[in-house]
């Protein structure tokens, strides 16, 4: 995900460039004048809040601003991210901004900043009020705007820079080549940041082939923990043997071993584009411990796939594959297939639901051949992450 916030004296040329990123890189455009006029228009339970503190003269709170912002994030899942404009105002919003952020497990990657000097910005706006009509577009009320907007800005601009995610941009250049500037510092975060994808889905319905595929596919480390499992059994390990009892009794392999292997292999993947899981999370515990796993490398999961299948085909598939060297030690009777179905029912589905929450889950349907459902993830991981994976 990507998220920016775009700043600018009025007359920057904010609007422009707002056009040409949100089509670009795929962004909901959040404005919360913008906002808060639709949840007015359509007396939501927030807009008839906000409404009755404008009829008494007052400003609608942060709390209720806050709150639409949350609800417009949840609610435009398939977008790459969001684009704000107007918001943070303030010092206290660019704390509540974080700290949304971080509820909805993400963050504020950059906050642009095109600098035109005050004498260009009241020069542009004269110019546009001769054709615009706009009775505020005269130099007294301009300059008022203008020193508003800089006393409200400069301790967020402050903010953010001590956060490290402040970007200057020289508005003062044409509007192409303020633009290229713009997407330079968007591809230099774009790329440094770890694509991590979670394929869920019954035992059965392809996800280990699959998600193996698209990692060799778009240059992404695979992390099986049924295979990091399996090779510390063979190395006959202390843990592999703890592993290999737990596997004879049907039992789920401690939240304790999985966690150390998983750091190790993330530790130990240096310079990767990012990871597909698969078989991780299968808990709602296991679903917080990736979370700040990933947290821990300033990172965390971007797209979520549940891979669905009919039960009786599931069934057959298994039962084929426990013909094969290819079987899993569930996959032994059908009691044991029965059960890990029944495991992934009551334990994983509830993560499914969890992520629907705060993530866009994107069901694929794993009935077609292999090639048609792989083709079918790609099309939807190349649609996400355009300007990440398009290679």
């Amino acid at each position: 995900m990507l998220n920016i916030a775009l700043f600018g004296p009025p007359g920057a040329g904010k609007g422009t460039q707002s056009e040409f990123l949100i089509k670009k890189f795929n962004l909901f455009y959040i404005s919360t004048g913008d906002l808060l006029r639709k949840e007015l228009a359509n007396e939501t339970k927030l807009g008839l809040q906000a409404k009755s503190i404008i009829a008494k003269g007052g400003l609608v709170s942060d709390e209720i601003i806050v709150q639409i912002i949350e609800k417009t994030i949840k609610n435009n899942p398939d977008v790459n991210g969001f684009l704000f404009d107007g918001f943070p105002r303030t010092f206290v919003q660019a704390y509540i901004l974080e700290g949304l952020m971080i509820k909805l497990g993400t963050k504020l990657d950059l906050l642009i900043s095109i600098k035109v000097p005050e004498d260009e910005s009241v020069k542009r706006l004269l110019d546009r009020g001769k054709t615009s009509g706009r009775l505020d577009d005269n130099e007294e009320v301009i300059r008022n705007r203008l020193r508003e907007y800089h006393n409200k800005t400069l301790p967020v601009l402050d903010f953010f820079k001590q956060r490290g995610n402040y970007i200057a941009i020289n508005g003062m250049q044409s509007i192409p080549d303020v633009t290229k500037d713009i997407i330079q510092v968007i591809n230099d975060v774009l790329s440094k940041k770890l694509i991590n994808i979670v394929i869920f889905g019954y035992p059965g319905s392809g996800r280990g082939s699959l998600g193996k595929a698209l990692a060799e596919k778009y240059n992404l480390e695979f992390v099986a923990t049924g295979a990091m499992l399996d090779e510390e059994i063979k190395k006959k390990s202390k843990i592999g043997q703890q592993v290999k009892e737990l596997y004879e009794t049907g039992q789920l392999v401690p939240d304790e071993i999985v966690i150390r292997l998983l750091e190790q292999k993330i530790e130990n993947s240096k310079g990767v584009k990012g990871f597909i899981f698969k078989g991780y999370p299968r808990t709602l515990v296991q679903s917080y411990i990736l979370d700040g796993m990933l947290r821990k490398h300033d990172s965390s999961i971007n797209k979520i796939f549940d891979i669905q299948v009919d039960t009786l085909e599931l069934i057959r598939r298994l039962d084929k594959r426990s013909k094969t060297d290819k079987a899993m030690p569930y996959d032994s009777s059908t009691e044991r297939i029965v059960q890990r179905l029944e495991e992934h029912k009551t334990k994983t589905i509830p993560v499914i639901e969890k992520y629907k929450e705060i993530h866009d889950v994107t069901v694929i349907d794993g009935t077609p051949p292999f090639e048609i459902v792989f083709k079918n993830l790609c099309k939807e991981i190349e649609s996400s992450f355009k300007n990440l994976v398009s290679e």
